[in-house]
């Protein structure tokens, strides 16, 4: 088992190119968007990110420990995956509707990609609070998990855990931390508040949104008068 750090980086950075791919050829991290650079997309972009961290995790313990016993998961990491992908939904959702909305010509989902960190950071009016919150949250449970599962690969049941005995008959099941209720509870409300505050987004236009909307439309003109 002493090689188990380098197998999770290589099974990591596997995972990471898939996703890098899928995003490339098949726009996976992207919002639904009409414009030809479309922007990434942060419900998206946390679901790819716990994906990432919670399945390098699993296919580690499977590949590295004695015998290649499956864990069972927490029903923490379950909630937690419930959490982000509710987000997901939620956010596809507001975003699909805002589009049938007949009063808007242009939506911020439409705008071209700027960059990966003010795609997912901003509203089109710039940084706001509640995607800055809600993405440092997200970061730092991440790096925490990563760095819990490294630390207590070989001894799991060293760790606190409220079934000890639990531990000790099946100690792979317990390499995955378990978070706790009010942990999950600040991870929930911090993508509730997104969400919420995400519906919001596209009720008034701003003057980044008009210039915005008038760039694409050129462009797509442009593009237009080219092909003809």
């Amino acid at each position: 088992m002493t090689h188990f750090i380098p197998v999770y980086w290589i099974i990591f950075a596997i995972l990471f190119i898939i996703i890098a791919f899928c995003d490339l050829k098949f726009n996976m991290l992207r919002d639904i968007s009409s414009a030809t650079s479309k922007p990434y997309s942060w419900s998206r972009v946390q679901l790819a990110w716990w994906m990432l961290i919670i399945m390098s995790s699993f296919i580690t313990i499977i590949i590295c420990y004695t015998g290649h016993e499956i864990p069972t998961l927490d029903s923490s990491t379950l909630i937690l995956l419930g959490i982000t992908t509710g987000t997901t939904a939620t956010a596809s959702m507001i975003d699909t509707s805002d589009k049938k909305k007949a009063t808007l010509a242009c939506t911020i989902q439409d705008f071209e990609k700027e960059n990966f960190l003010l795609d997912i950071l901003s509203d089109g009016n710039g940084v706001t609070i509640y995607r800055l919150q809600t993405v440092i949250f997200n970061f730092v449970f991440g790096v925490w998990f990563i760095t819990y599962v490294l630390e207590n690969f070989c001894n799991p049941c060293t760790a606190l855990h409220p079934a000890i005995s639990a531990c000790a008959d099946q100690p792979w099941s317990y390499i995955i931390p378990v978070i706790s209720n009010n942990n999950l509870i600040l991870l929930g409300m911090s993508s509730g508040t997104y969400a919420v505050l995400k519906t919001g987004e596209n009720a008034t236009p701003s003057t980044t949104t008009t210039a915005q909307a008038s760039r694409t439309t050129n462009t797509q003109n442009t593009d237009n008068k080219i092909t003809t």
